[in-house]
């Protein structure tokens, strides 16, 4: 159980799908473009371990270089192209995202940042809880928190909503891990952790620490 991740992955499946350099149709960047779905916008993340020495989070050295750099359709929907560059990472440290590129297709519908598979990645309009993964040992929920929270991290001070994701027994009882995921209205992700389910200290923070967007 010590060694089970609260993270989960979800399998892709692949669509058949074309580059566009068009622009979104509207329902996928509203006013406000709470996720800052813009093409061109980029942020860089920081990630740090906790140092149950210290009682601290020390820096890594990897860091998530995430850009907007196209949109893509799939089935007929246009989809933000997200890429996602890690450095840092030759040591392959759990929890932190492994060397190299990435790839990821985003849109906002009705508040839900979603994937190309209707996966929701964070909601900003739903508190209820959502059921992400299950497993034999239980399942992982995920849950938009009512109020706002304010977030410093290394790019400045935030007015954010969270969501927690954490993960309940078979018998229904919720684990000690817990893990929050703070957006912020035009800025997107801020601040992040990631944990196991047995344990209440997240292992790894990822904070912004700088950004770039229209």
């Amino acid at each position: 159980m010590k060694r089970l991740l609260l993270c989960f992955s979800v399998v892709l499946i692949i669509f058949s799908c074309s580059e566009s350099d068009s622009s979104v149709n509207q329902d996928n960047q509203s006013n406000t473009n709470f996720y800052a779905l813009t093409v061109g916008n980029s942020w860089v993340y920081k990630n740090y371990r906790y140092n149950p020495a210290t009682q601290t989070y020390d820096d890594t050295g990897v860091i998530d270089s995430i850009s907007i750099v196209g949109i893509q359709d799939f089935s007929g929907e246009s989809y933000f192209k997200f890429r996602r560059l890690t450095t840092g990472n030759e040591e392959g440290i759990t929890f932190c995202n492994p060397n190299g590129e990435h790839f990821e297709f985003l849109r906002e519908v009705e508040g839900n940042l979603i994937n190309e598979v209707g996966s929701i990645k964070f909601t900003n309009s739903n508190n209820e809880e959502r059921l992400l993964q299950e497993n034999q040992w239980g399942n992982i929920y995920e849950m938009l928190v009512e109020g706002n929270t304010t977030i410093n991290v290394e790019a400045g001070e935030f007015e954010c909503i969270n969501s927690e994701r954490y993960a309940k027994n078979s018998g229904g009882e919720q684990l000690d891990g817990l893990d929050r995921f703070y957006y912020a209205s035009g800025f997107g992700l801020i601040y992040d952790t990631s944990s196991f389910v047995s344990n209440p200290t997240p292992s790894i923070v990822r904070r912004l620490d700088s950004y770039e967007v229209q």
